[in-house]
């Protein structure tokens, strides 16, 4: 009797064990962490929505900021599993780093520069209307760590005004900040990506930057390679490549590489 009790027992842990397996294999809730550029907050959100719904035991969250503040946080080892960039150079130099692996990167976007001035403003109608007296301050992201400022900077200079409105710049930690000084009025005009003016109702685009005046605007996405989610990450980044993701980036206004 003693024996097939101790055996029942047995069996019974076996059973129980087996349960346990299965339950937490079934409860494999994984989260990731996305450094995403700024400007891609919108879409993003959406495409959230809808990936968490179709995998429920998966919970997105995302860091956004300027693609080169972003960049310099995962170079120091900040706990990353996928960088969503706006600046080719950002990214690649996380690639150099041996942070993304080549085959784990897409270009996937591409964006244009506006400039904006806050809803039904006459005083600026034209990108050289930034050199008007009467025009005090100008808003770009930093140009070292905001890829937008750095793509406004060359814009202008191309156009041989920056020497002329360089006094006026109000410098921005990333392109959501320099929308939200247009949008109240701390300074006259802001350059951002086309992509954020339509997302407000504060603002007017008064003119589009030719995009040979600056470095393409190109958005690569990427695994980092220690991710400890490496296999959830990857299905993200795969799922952000699907119809149905590049079919909400097109509604934000950007375009397909």
């Amino acid at each position: 009797m003693r024996k097939l009790a101790i055996l029942t027992i047995g069996l019974l842990l076996i059973v129980l064990s087996a349960c346990s397996t299965e339950e937490s294999a079934t409860n494999n809730n994984i989260e990731l962490t996305v450094s995403a550029a700024a400007s891609l907050k919108n879409a993003l959100h959406e495409i959230k929505v809808a990936y968490e719904k179709e995998h429920e035991n998966v919970t997105i969250h995302f860091n956004y900021g300027g693609s080169g503040s972003l960049q310099q946080q995962i170079s120091e080892g900040a706990p990353v599993d996928l960088f969503f960039s706006a600046a080719e150079d950002k990214f690649d130099l996380l690639v150099e780093e041996g942070k993304i692996a080549k085959e784990d990167g897409v270009d996937l976007l591409g964006n244009s520069l506006v400039l904006i001035v806050p809803k039904e403003d006459k005083k600026i109608n034209s990108i050289e209307d930034l050199t008007k007296e009467e025009v005090d301050y100008i808003s770009i992201g930093i140009v070292e760590t905001v890829p937008a400022g750095k793509y406004g900077k060359e814009a202008l200079e191309s156009m041989e005004l920056w020497n002329k409105v360089e006094r006026k710049i109000v410098y921005a930690k990333d392109v959501t900040q320099v929308l939200t000084y247009v949008e109240t009025g701390n300074v006259e005009a802001g350059i951002v990506y086309k992509t954020d003016a339509l997302t407000s109702s504060k603002v007017d685009i008064v003119e589009e930057f030719e995009k040979g005046a600056h470095s393409p605007i190109v958005y690569p996405l990427g695994v980092i390679k220690e991710s400890k989610n490496y296999e959830g990450a990857k299905d993200f980044y795969k799922y952000l490549q699907t119809d149905e993701a590049i079919k909400v980036f097109e509604q934000y206004g950007f375009s397909i590489q």
